[in-house]
Order: structure tokens, then sequence, then C-alpha cells
């Protein structure tokens, strides 16, 4: 299934039926009187997250969502039948923006979570509900009213307990594989990882957390450079980021900063989330270059670096748990 993060969509809800205008005209009724009914109300166009979903791929092929309209009145007072609402099911995660992609309108985090979008437009008056004591025939019914219209942009965000990043080559899609029974494309050029992936990491029977792996970031992904920065939305909900950085490749300190700084301008609270920096691929150093790289990324970043090879899988459960941990203790500063 092509994975899709992103979709623009055309709703609108039911029009409200129309009232009508009737008489009573038995041949043994003295005084008929007026019996035009109401319209119905047009169909609300709602939304539910729901925990079957991954993509947003059905809404490549389905961009237009109409609600149906309301049932027009009748003679003999009937009221037209109420349009159904209109259900478009979600992945969880999905956030609902305004057509300008930056005013939120829902984010649709738990499964379950519904959210009426649209209302249907209220039914017409029939001539019956004009009646009076002054107006014994009235002749006046009313058109229902307009549903309403939009067009919104839909964006799926995923739901991970930690994740990912790193330069492209850091080894992340090794290390995801290595840590869960995930799959993902490994190969030995950039940018193998052309969509987020997500594995289920399992320490025990009852320690267990997401991890999502992102495409790789390059100086001015925020500018658009590379795949750009557009699937850092994915990690947003992350407790913990794990940032992985390639031992082998020489210059770690630069390597971090620049990983940090597109963070940093990437916003959405990303810079300011629980860290864990990770040395990999060990076994491609000799043992004094990965102590030597390990201090000074530890004297850059003012943390304690991590040294693993996710090929070899050396040092990858410490890694794993030192994750759980972080991520067991954001838990509990959300919950007090």
């Amino acid at each position: 299934m092509k994975f899709l993060d992103q979709a623009k969509i055309y709703l609108r809800s039911g029009d409200g039926g129309d009232g009508v205008v009737g008489f009573r005209r038995e041949k043994y009724i003295e005084f008929g009187g007026p019996d035009g009914g109401d319209g119905g109300k047009g169909g609300d166009i709602a939304f539910e997250a729901v925990e079957n979903l991954n993509t947003l791929i059905d809404f490549r092929y389905s961009q237009h969502f109409r609600a149906k309209k309301g049932g027009n009145g009748a003679g003999s007072d009937r009221t037209g039948a109420g349009a159904p609402e209109l259900l478009i099911q979600v992945p969880v995660g999905t956030q609902i923006m305004a057509e300008d992609q930056e005013t939120v309108l829902a984010d649709l985090a738990r499964p379950g979570q519904r959210i009426t979008l649209l209302r249907g437009g209220d039914g017409g008056f029939g001539n019956a509900h004009y009646k009076s004591a002054t107006n014994r025939s009235p002749r006046r019914a009313d058109k229902g009213w307009p549903g309403e219209e939009r067009w919104v942009w839909l964006r799926l965000k995923l739901i991970a307990d930690a994740g990912l990043v790193g330069l492209p080559n850091a080894g992340k899609s090794t290390f995801l594989s290595r840590a869960s029974a995930a799959r993902p494309k490994i190969a030995d050029y950039p940018f193998t990882t052309l969509h987020p992936q997500l594995g289920v990491v399992r320490l025990s029977t009852t320690e267990e957390f997401v991890l999502a792996d992102i495409p790789g970031l390059i100086e001015g992904a925020h500018e658009g450079a590379g795949l750009g920065d557009r699937f850092l939305g994915h990690v947003e909900r992350c407790a913990v980021l794990l940032h992985l950085i390639d031992g082998a490749a020489g210059d770690v300190v630069r390597a971090w900063r620049m990983v940090r700084e597109e963070l940093a301008a990437y916003g959405g609270g990303l810079a300011e989330k629980p860290e864990l920096i990770a040395l990999n691929k060990a076994d491609a150093m000799t043992p004094r270059e990965a102590s030597a790289r390990r201090s000074a990324l530890a004297r850059a970043s003012g943390q304690e670096v991590m040294l693993l090879s996710a090929a070899t899988g050396t040092g990858v459960p410490e890694v794993l748990r030192a994750v759980q941990r972080m991520i067991t203790a954001a838990r509990q500063n959300r919950a007090a």
C-alpha cells in the first residue's frame, strides 16, 4: 500500500428539505385549513479516527464528499425525512486543517474520536407553521437552508513513542529492522527511506514501545533540500527522539549540529524534546576512533553518548532500554 500523509478534499453538508404549501380538502370536513409540513434537516459531515487505517491513500482517489439533502415536507403535516450523517473514517493521528494549511480544525489523536465538522442545513417551514388567528390560509412555504461547504487538508502524524532522526545513511532503517519486526528498505545510498516506517519494540511481556523512522535530513531541509522536512511532523507526537549519528563518516559533531539546526528551524517543539544520542556503526571504527568521536560528541552536546552497531546488534539492547526509560519518565511527567 502506498504511503500518503496529506490530502486535500472538498466537503459539502446536505441542504435542508423544502417546506410545502398544502390544505386539507376532504369532502365532509367544513374547515380544512393549511397542513403543509416542514422540510427535513440536511446531512452532517463527521470524521472518526479508526485503528485499521495507516495512510490517507484513499483520499487520492475520492476527493469530493457531499452529504444528502433532507426530504421535502408533505401534506397532512408530514415533515420530510432528515438526511443521514456522512461519516468519513481517517487514521488515528490525522489533523484536519483549513485551506491555509495552518489553522487546525480538529486533531483526531485517539481511536474512536469523532468530530462533526460541517452541519447540514435546517429544513424550511411549511405553510402550517404560519397559520394564525389572523392568517388562516397562509400560502407561504420556505426553501431549506443550504449546507456548509469548504476545502480542507488532511495531514497524518503517526502515533509513535520514539522517533528516529539523523542524516541519510546514519543506519536508522537498519536499527529499526534490528529492534523490531519492521522490514524497511536498506541500501548503501542516501534516501533509501522515502516515507516513514513504524516498528513495535518489545523488550519484555510488559514493556514495549512504537518506534518511527523518518527519511533522513540534510542541511537546508527546512527550505526543501533533499526530501525536505515535511516528514518531521510524524515525530511531533513522540515523547523521545533517538538521534543516530554515523560514527564512520568522520565529523560527528557537525552531523549532530546539522540535524539539531533543522529540528529547531522546523519548530513544533522538536528541539525541546528529550534526546538520546547514539553513535552508530561501531563495527566500522577502531576502538580509538570510537572513543575519540564519542568524547567529542559528548563535549559538544553536553549529554551522554551511547555506542552501538545496528548491523551487528552490539549495543542495541542497551540503547533500547535507555529509550524505554526515557519514554516511561515522559509518560509519568505527562500524567503528573
